[in-house]
C-alpha cells in the first residue's frame, strides 16, 4: 500500500534536511524536529493533507538542494505552490537585515490563507526556541515577528492568536531580569522597519 501524502512528505523532508547536514541551531537536534512541530500546529487547525505535507516541506527549498520542481514532481502543484509561498527568496539588492526582512514580510503577506497558516505555525515554533536559547537575538526577532504577523491576518485565527501570545510572552520575558530590556529599545527597533502598507 502506498504511504499517505503526509508520510511521503515527512520522509522526504527528513532525508533532505539530514542529507544537507542540517541541525537545529541551539539544540543540535536533527532539523526535522522543527518541521514536525510546524506540521503538528497546522494539524491542530486543519485536516487538509496537502497543507500538512507543505508544513513538513516548508524549509526544504530554502535550506536543502531540493527545488520547487522536485516538490511538484513528488507532491503535486498545490503543495509546491504552498512551499513556494513560504520560501524566503534571496534579496541580493537588500543592503541590511531590515530591508531583507521587509521584502520577506511582503512576500508572505501576499501568500494564500493556507500558506499564511503554515507561516504562523513556523513563527510559533521558532519563537519558542529563540526566546529560550538566544535572548540577544530574540530582542530583534520578536520585534520582526510582531510586525510580520500583522500581515498574516488571513491565516488561521487560532494560530494567529497563539503566535501573538507567544511573541508577547517572549517580549515580557525579555523585559524582566536578567535581560531587563527597556520598552523604548523595542520601540526604537521597530522604527527601523518603518510602516509597512
Amino acid at each position: 500500500m502506498r504511504d499517505s501524502l503526509e508520510e511521503q512528505a515527512r520522509r522526504y523532508a527528513t532525508e533532505a534536511h539530514a542529507a544537507a547536514g542540517q541541525r537545529r541551531k541551539y539544540t543540535d537536534e536533527p532539523y526535522i524536529v522543527h518541521p514536525a512541530a510546524v506540521a503538528e500546529l497546522v494539524r491542530s487547525v486543519t485536516d487538509d493533507e496537502q497543507m500538512i505535507a507543505a508544513a513538513w516541506l516548508h524549509d526544504t527549498v530554502e535550506d536543502t538542494p531540493s527545488t520547487l520542481d522536485d516538490i511538484e514532481r513528488h507532491f503535486g502543484p498545490r503543495v509546491a505552490e504552498l512551499v513556494d509561498q513560504l520560501t524566503d527568496s534571496a534579496q541580493p539588492a537588500a543592503k541590511n537585515r531590515a530591508a531583507r526582512k521587509l521584502a520577506h514580510f511582503r512576500h508572505t503577506a501576499d501568500a494564500s490563507p493556507e500558506a499564511q497558516t503554515i507561516k504562523l505555525a513556523d513563527i510559533i515554533d521558532n519563537t519558542r526556541a529563540i526566546v529560550q536559547y538566544d535572548a540577544d537575538f530574540a530582542r530583534v526577532y520578536l520585534v520582526e515577528k510582531q510586525i510580520q504577523i500583522q500581515l498574516l491576518r488571513e491565516g488561521d485565527s487560532h494560530l494567529w492568536q497563539q503566535a501573538e501570545q507567544t511573541i508577547k510572552k517572549g517580549l515580557a520575558q525579555l523585559a524582566q531580569p536578567p535581560h531587563s530590556v527597556p520598552e523604548s529599545w523595542f520601540v526604537k527597533q521597530a522604527e527601523k522597519y518603518g510602516a509597512i502598507n
